[in-house]
């Protein structure tokens, strides 16, 4: 009875001109294949899927980026899905091309993550190595905290203990402290910090803001109860001569956080990508290029996108020296790139440099050859560090020409692989109306016109809640048909105002039950609250 009624509101909004049609009822499932144990979990997904009327299944694994690794046991698991989903009668479309989330293809080469620059830094030499020295010197005031009155301002919660910034109960305000620091353009820093909660509710935070943009983006794993532990934040400061260092938090309720032993200091290559699209020059200041090999020994970071684990990228470890036999003193002017983070260890692949387009070849043949799916799904979202390394600026084009043009290759493979396929691709970058913007994270440039390297035959998962209506109208209007992803683990009948939307346009054809959390508990309540097929 509700579902008729539903059918027959949704008949009614102006442009429906007949009852909203989702031929594509999906289940988003994320796993680790290699792992046996979750395959049992994995199949309970599909049988309850398929019982309650979903279609097919988005199926992502980190794993598609690495099937050159895999073992007879993690196809066997492969295999044995595959026949599950016959039976059951469901589609699995498998994501592949991690654009944003590249860490799986990273795994392949570290060297390929999208890089900031560092431009002649001053390192000077001193006992066969030469380190990193600020240049000017970084006036950090106050880390200390025996004298909160040495930083520039802080909120009224934010209160000495015992030499240390505490912060308790913003009962829903901020609890911050902050001072502006002069750095140098171009170079990297690191902040670390001792960090101390007594059943904290929020989100301790470092941010480090220049004007209305965010240089650090990275979460600082802070548990709601911990004793005191040392954390650590790497920012690059692009074209900025002056930032804000805020530590606190925004929003936060009750409990208390403290802060000590706050430390500033530029940095030297921790994260250091090498590769054509990313060089490394060392000069004498004020004098001659030196080359590698020669004036100094090969300089690379073993650790950067190999901890914990191949494609894995730390927030912080000591970065490597830069060996060399002139004599002490020397001062020399050295440019790098090197890797970011973004909140819990994300990292970008470069879209520019070669051997990435080879990759995602690679992929599309290594997926397609082991699923042997009907449709793909590209992984491309989030795109939060773009047009930075000398890859993309050689390019002259501003980011959404980049994203457009890496996108159009990507179906162009696809449809190589899996000839009439079809494609989809997540909405968030090709959006005008969420992230297809200027002024997003770390990319340099504007991300407007990314969308027009989606031809209409690229079926759209539009995600954005808030503008749901502008976002299912514009992919309409360009002639795309369109996904709902819905759910993202809130209460399952918040479908009903995208279903509302869906009935206000054109080019629905599918919806999805999408949790990150891998919460299934809302599985069939979700499928209820569908129109009717």
């Amino acid at each position: 009875m509700r579902r008729a009624a539903l059918v027959l509101l949704l008949a009614g909004f102006a442009g429906a001109e007949e009852p909203l049609q989702l031929k594509d009822r999906w289940v988003y499932v994320s796993r680790n294949l290699w792992v046996d144990a979750n395959i049992p979990q994995v199949e309970d997904i599909f049988r309850r899927a398929a019982k309650a009327g979903y279609t097919g299944i988005l199926l992502a694994d980190s794993k598609f980026s690495r099937l050159e690794d895999m073992d007879k046991r993690y196809f066997a698991n492969v295999d044995r899905l595959r026949k599950l989903a016959a039976e059951l009668r469901l589609e699995i479309v498998p994501a592949v091309f991690p654009i944003g989330y590249s860490e799986g293809l990273l795994s392949r080469d570290p060297n390929l993550a999208e890089a900031l620059p560092v431009r002649e830094a001053l390192f000077v030499v001193k006992g066969g190595e030469a380190r990193v020295e600020a240049d000017p010197a970084v006036a950090f005031r106050g880390g200390d905290f025996a004298d909160l009155s040495k930083w520039d301002w802080k909120d009224d919660c934010v209160t000495a203990d015992g030499g240390a910034a505490r912060m308790t109960d913003p009962k829903g305000g901020n609890a911050r402290i902050v001072q502006k620091v002069k750095v140098s353009p171009y170079r990297q820093y690191h902040l670390s910090v001792r960090v101390k909660t007594e059943a904290f509710r929020g989100e301790p935070r470092v941010a480090v803001l220049a004007g209305k943009r965010s240089l650090n983006h990275t979460d600082l794993g802070v548990k709601p109860t911990q004793d005191w532990a040392e954390h650590h934040v790497v920012f690059n400061s692009l074209e900025e001569g002056e930032v804000g260092i805020y530590l606190g938090a925004w929003g936060a309720s009750t409990g208390s956080l403290w802060w000590d032993d706050a430390r500033l200091e530029e940095c030297g290559p921790v994260n250091l990508v090498r590769r054509d699209g990313a060089p490394l020059a060392v000069k004498r200041e004020g004098g001659a290029v030196l080359v590698e090999g020669k004036g100094f020994e090969k300089l690379a970071d073993l650790r950067m996108g190999t901890v914990p684990w191949p494609g894995g990228y730390e927030v912080w470890h000591e970065p490597p020296a830069l060996k060399t036999g002139l004599a002490d003193g020397t001062r020399l002017r050295v440019s790098y790139h090197h890797a970011i983070t973004v909140h819990s260890g994300q990292v970008m692949i470069c879209p520019s440099e070669p051997k990435t387009l080879e990759l995602l070849r690679d992929q599309a043949k290594r997926v397609h050859a082991a699923w042997g799916a009907k449709s793909y799904f590209m992984s491309h979202d989030e795109i939060r560090v773009l047009n930075q390394d000398d890859a993309c600026r050689r390019r002259d084009l501003d980011a959404g020409a980049i994203l457009a043009d890496n996108v159009s290759q990507c179906v162009k493979i696809l449809r190589e692989v899996n000839p009439g396929g079809r494609i989809f691709v997540w909405s968030d970058m090709f959006d005008p109306n969420h992230n297809a913007h200027d002024d997003y994270y770390l990319v340099r440039g504007d991300l407007a016109k990314s969308w027009e390297g989606l031809d209409k035959d690229v079926i759209v998962a539009c995600w954005h809640f808030e503008k749901r209506t502008e976002s299912l109208r514009f992919f309409a209007d360009r002639g795309h048909r369109t996904l709902i992803a819905g759910y993202y683990d809130a209460e399952p009948e918040k479908i009903r105002d995208w279903l509302e939307a869906a009935g206000k346009t054109k080019g629905v054809e599918g919806i999805m039950y999408t949790t990150w959390e891998n919460r299934y508990g809302d599985l069939e309540k979700f499928a209820e609250l569908l129109p009717a097929r």
